[in-house]
């Protein structure tokens, strides 16, 4: 499916009038490792963006509590539309009234390796394993490193898509355990949600 069609549902809720998200018209990036993002959204309820570049989109889950370095710390992560691969620079305030309005920090960003294989052991190819529901992948972020796995446990054929987010292996001493959102900084500037609220006249 081309990128395109994947933005159709990101675009159609976005006013590009009036919110400065990336309408997702930039040619995509070169090659290298594929990039992965983790957004603070202070929207009508304050959440974690999870996002992982698969092939030319960002497929996007919102997770309430936010990723954790502790295998123990399960967390539920809603799939939400495929986001453009601008947006890993997205940091500022959607307008009240728009789509997700609120305001948006860049917790973390980085790379990540994909580790998902068949019972074989054998590679299986990352987009298929999110098909099939149960995707593992090595990030290496600024704040978050290791192994994670999502695994989907319930469909969305006769209701809504839900997954879960879940550290493998042993946790990390130095890790970022569960961030409070309220006090976490941008990776990008350095700046709380407060801050970026404020420089932007809200």
């Amino acid at each position: 499916m081309a990128a395109e069609d994947r933005l159709r549902a990101y675009r159609g809720k976005r006013d590009f009038e009036r919110t400065r998200e990336p309408s997702g018209q930039a040619a995509p990036g070169g090659g290298g490792e594929p990039r992965f993002v983790v957004q603070i959204h202070d929207a009508r309820r304050m959440h974690f963006d999870f996002r992982l570049q698969v092939d030319d989109v960002l497929k996007s889950w919102s997770v309430p509590k936010g990723p954790s370095s502790d295998p123990g710390d399960k967390r539920l992560a809603v799939p939400t539309e495929d986001h453009p691969l601008e947006y890993e620079e997205f940091e500022g305030v959607i307008p009240r009234g728009e789509y997700g309005g609120g305001t948006v920090i860049v917790w973390d960003r980085g790379t990540y390796e994909p580790l998902s294989h068949d019972r074989r052991g054998r590679p299986v190819d990352f987009a298929e394993s999110l098909e099939r529901g149960h995707a593992t992948f090595r990030l290496r972020g600024s704040k978050l490193h290791g192994e994670y796995a999502l695994t989907r446990f319930r469909g969305g054929a006769d209701g809504e898509e839900a997954w879960l987010l879940v550290r493998k292996g042993p946790a990390r001493a130095d890790g970022p355990g569960t961030p409070d959102p309220r006090r976490a900084r941008s990776v990008r500037t350095g700046r709380t949600l407060a801050q970026v609220a404020a420089d932007a006249g809200e």
